[in-house]
């Protein structure tokens, strides 16, 4: 296990069973993300972009291989004990917000706090201070039906950086903004990449965004090409 690897993932593959259809959506992938690394996963529609990135954050476990999230086999956890790892080591974002619409920002940002057992009163202010940081300090207190699309992908972007993540994945994070808007928020991502050498895992579709990272990936039919 390389010392510095946040996530490292060997031989691993994946297939979907429904009834006598049999799936087989990766094929022995191998990668290693290291702190501070920026790197792209791009691919056609079908390619196994998605399904790799749950893998790769202990969402759904391989048919074959191993996945290490800090040197731990996250498969060979609790349930109990995968769920505080993801919460604690991996930062997520997707296409869609995910924000719970009946809390405001500042409350949606400091709920991985929460949930880790900081308490409110401190996990709010730690939250007001990332709000701050991606130019939302003047909505803490607005509900996600009050934002913008590019605010509620900056509130949800701060969420998954609340607990300073040793790794963010995001599942096409600028697909649902026009083009001036996803430039800023991955502006915003890269940025925060740099300062606190979190490492950057994007499945995009976008080669342009794709592009401004430092390594590229592609998969097709399931491999890296």
């Amino acid at each position: 296990m390389t010392k510095s690897a946040v996530i490292q993932c060997e031989d691993i593959s994946k297939r979907f069973v429904d009834g006598e259809l049999e799936t087989q959506v990766l094929h022995d992938i191998n990668l290693t993300i290291n702190a501070g690394d920026q790197i792209a996963i791009v691919g056609s529609s079908g390619s196994g972009k998605s399904t790799l990135l749950h893998l790769l954050g202990g969402l759904d476990t391989p048919t074959n291989g191993t996945v290490h999230i800090q040197g731990q086999d996250i498969s060979a956890l609790s349930v109990a004990a995968a769920s505080k790892m993801r919460n604690k080591t991996l930062g997520f974002v997707y296409q869609f917000h995910h924000l719970l619409p009946e809390l405001d920002a500042v409350e949606n940002v400091a709920l991985p706090l929460v949930i880790g057992g900081t308490k409110p009163k401190t996990a709010l202010a730690q939250a007001a201070v990332l709000l701050e940081k991606v130019g939302l300090d003047h909505r803490l207190t607005h509900k996600p039906s009050e934002l913008s699309g590019g605010e509620r992908q900056r509130t949800a972007i701060a969420r998954a950086l609340i607990t300073q993540p040793a790794c963010l994945l995001a599942d096409e994070p600028t697909g649902n903004l026009d083009h001036h808007t996803a430039e800023q928020v991955f502006d915003l991502m890269l940025e925060l990449n740099a300062n606190l050498d979190t490492a950057l895992v994007i499945v995009t579709h976008d080669t342009t965004l794709a592009n401004r990272m430092d390594k590229v990936l592609t998969l097709r039919d399931g491999k890296f090409q």
